[in-house]
């Protein structure tokens, strides 16, 4: 597992990190794997695992670390054969989550956090909103805001444990600008990744 690099994608709602994962699996080939997709999916499948996540889901329950966990480490060992890398996108949204994955899965190489005032946010999801053919329950301003708060909560204590692999990006920029300094983390990373191989 080791050799192929594993970033965390973290970011508030609204804050392009979805752009930005678009962009590097173009670039790299990575594989991107978001917590919100595999659970849709699963629930999808129909299968009795997706059905039991589809009640907890429609209670507005959370459906428990253990399940997304296991999911997503369903869905590396799938790819792990192909893949050159893994983007985990919208995981750990708490520290222990963090804990728990780079126990029972892999340690991560890199944490990219996409930063971005809560203003900007707030305006970026309203627009996505407005635009949207079906409207969300949740897309509204008092809502959002509260999303925001607990995120900003969680992330910060998720930046501290983990200072020493986090790169804090500025998230109000041109995308380009921004994936310029996305791809000088990756390639580091790869170069890393390289010299490990090497010396093993």
């Amino acid at each position: 597992m080791s050799e192929i690099p594993i970033i965390w994608i973290l970011g508030g709602p609204g804050c392009g990190k979805g752009t930005q994962c678009a962009k590097i699996v173009e670039k790299y080939g990575f594989t991107h794997l978001s917590s919100g997709d595999l659970l849709r999916n699963e629930v999808a499948s129909g299968s009795d695992k997706g059905r039991q996540l589809q009640a907890v889901m429609s209670s507005g329950g959370l459906v428990s670390n253990d399940e997304v966990l296991s999911l997503l480490n369903d869905a590396i060992s799938r790819a792990k054969g192909s893949s050159k890398g893994f983007l985990i996108d919208g995981y750990p949204r708490e520290k222990n989550q963090g804990v728990a994955f780079e126990e029972r899965i892999a340690p991560a190489d890199l944490a990219l956090y996409f930063d971005c005032s809560e203003d900007t946010m707030l305006k970026r999801i309203m627009a996505r909103a407005a635009a949207a053919a079906v409207k969300r329950a949740d897309d509204n301003e008092q809502t959002i805001r509260a999303r925001l708060q607990t995120f900003k909560l969680n992330t910060s204590a998720i930046l501290e444990l983990y200072a020493d692999k986090t790169l804090t990006i500025n998230a109000e920029r041109d995308v380009d600008d921004i994936f310029q300094e996305v791809v000088q983390a990756i390639e580091c990373v790869l170069k890393k990744k390289a010299k490990a191989a090497v010396q093993c």
